[in-house]
């Protein structure tokens, strides 16, 4: 008698039964459909997230940076008039101020797409090779931190953004030759933290150079009230006010603090957004009227309590607060000092008259004397 298996009999000829063979089409993708997935492009669902949806996308809609939108404005006019592209543009200043947000808006008051990337996602030449052949005319290209490029990817965008052209070496050793792709009219949008980190030739193949500087309280307040309105939260002008001043002069900041206080108000009341309540928040939160949070008075206290209000070193400061000097001198100090907290001396850091006053201390007899 023959033993007939459970398991499907093996065709001849190595074939495979045919529902078994569609099985496996479906579940391996075209090749197509793996190159798409590889594109750096959003996706439907992911373009209507809140993150974009608070960002202006107009000249009209973007508050504060008057000097800087005049001077964009009449470059844009200018090109539009001439039928030629925007030359291309350098924005350079501390993080979060909207640097992105003004590349997306040249893109859109221009009528072209634009096309976003980082400078440490540029490794390979071919990375930025691929990113300059597919451009089409006028297009935007925004490189955020493009003080990271590196030394061969700055050498391809010389000539790219001279003369629109692409040099590509073709072989090896003596038989090898350049050849030049034309490349369509563009616009580099570069964007960095750290102006004086850029090599000269690659600062001065810019056309426009610009500074975007930090916003005032009642900027930052309409930024509030008009993120609150997108984000439908109820918020007065002076909820508005209380989460624009502990915002450190800084939008994204501005927005963040926002969504806190709404999660407060959800929580805790109800009702708009009035000052009492952004105040409790933000309290909550550990963010004081000034915008100086935990580890910012930290600092401060160690300083006044622990050394007399300096000076004090580096390395003694980060042991004391235990935080490395990297953080402290990139992250908490610049802060400090713009708003005339803290001072670097040769001899260390020393907490002024004004840390003082804000953290409830005497100022000791000495502390004039330890600017010197």
């Amino acid at each position: 008698m023959a033993i007939i298996s459970s398991r499907q009999q093996s065709q001849p000829n190595g074939e495979q039964p045919k529902r078994q063979r569609n099985a496996k089409k479906s579940a391996v993708p075209p090749r197509e459909k793996e190159n798409n997935l590889l594109q750096p492009e959003a996706e439907v669902d992911e373009q209507g997230k809140q993150e974009e949806s608070i960002r202006p996308h107009r000249f009209d809609d973007y508050i504060g940076q008057k000097d800087l939108k005049d001077v964009l404005e009449i470059a844009i006019k200018a090109a539009k008039s001439r039928g030629e592209v925007l030359d291309h543009l350098l924005l350079y200043g501390p993080p979060g101020l909207g640097k992105t947000t003004m590349a997306m808006i040249l893109a859109s008051e221009m009528g072209v797409n634009c096309k976003i990337t980082s400078a440490p996602a540029l490794e390979r030449p071919r990375d930025i090779a691929g990113l300059l052949v597919n451009l089409k005319p006028g297009d935007v290209l925004f490189i955020d931190e493009i003080h990271r490029l590196s030394r061969m990817a700055e050498e391809i965008l010389y000539p790219a953004m001279e003369d629109y052209r692409l040099d590509v070496t073709v072989g090896k050793g003596t038989s090898a030759r350049t050849r030049s792709i034309p490349l369509s009219k563009f616009t580099l949008v570069g964007a960095t933290t750290r102006v004086g980190a850029l090599t000269s030739p690659l600062r001065d193949r810019f056309g426009l150079v610009q500074k975007l500087k930090f916003y005032e309280p009642d900027e930052l307040s309409k930024i509030v009230i008009r993120s609150a309105q997108l984000l439908n939260t109820p918020i007065n002008e002076e909820g508005a006010a209380e989460v624009a001043r502990r915002a450190r002069g800084t939008p994204r900041i501005a927005n963040r603090l926002l969504k806190r206080v709404r999660d407060y108000a959800e929580v805790k009341s109800c009702g708009e957004i009035n000052r009492q309540v952004a105040a409790e928040a933000l309290e909550l939160f550990q963010v004081d009227p000034c915008g100086l949070d935990w580890t910012d008075r930290k600092m401060l206290s160690v300083i006044i309590e622990q050394f007399n209000g300096g000076p004090v070193g580096l390395e003694t400061l980060a042991a004391a607060t235990g935080e490395d000097t990297q953080t402290i001198e990139e992250v908490y100090e610049p802060y400090l000092m713009q708003i005339g907290y803290l001072s670097r001396t040769p001899r260390g850091r020393t907490a002024t008259q004004a840390a003082y006053k804000h953290m409830g201390f005497k100022a000791a007899a000495n502390e004039q004397l330890s600017l010197l």
